[in-house]
């Protein structure tokens, strides 16, 4: 009957620590994590992304070059990004993270120092934040 009280009390204290920790965790608009806060797009208009690839001797074959993403709206200007190839079982073959830029309705990331072949790629994530 001790254990069985010990084991109790031991599960409450616990459950009470972890819904403690989750109650204190922050959202703001301009930031994604758990809660139940709306998160606003820095623009409404779809961004759409391709690449260029390079031949490389020492894989060999070809590998990604710079990654071109059009359709940037002024209200993502300024911002940080990330742009993440993925492989068909969505794991993450390399990312290159960088500034949006000032003006303009395209941005580049240039993957061509990671290697990444090309052959292997089955996704594109871009993200803005700020």
């Amino acid at each position: 009957m001790k254990r069985l009280l010990l084991a109790l009390s031991l599960a409450a204290l616990i459950f009470s620590g972890v819904y403690g920790l989750a109650a204190s965790l922050g959202v703001s608009t301009q930031t994604l994590g758990a809660g139940n806060t709306a998160v606003a797009a820095c623009q409404s208009g779809t961004l759409t992304a391709s690449y260029a690839t390079l031949y490389d001797s020492t894989i060999p074959g070809y590998k990604v070059g710079v990654v071109t993403v059009s359709g940037l709206q002024a209200g993502c200007y300024s911002k940080a990004f990330k742009v993440e190839l993925t492989s068909s079982s969505n794991a993450s073959l390399g990312e290159v993270a960088n500034t949006t830029p000032s003006s303009g309705t395209f941005f580049t990331a240039d993957f061509t120092s990671s290697s990444v072949q090309a052959a292997n790629v089955a996704g594109i994530h871009v993200t803005i934040t700020g």
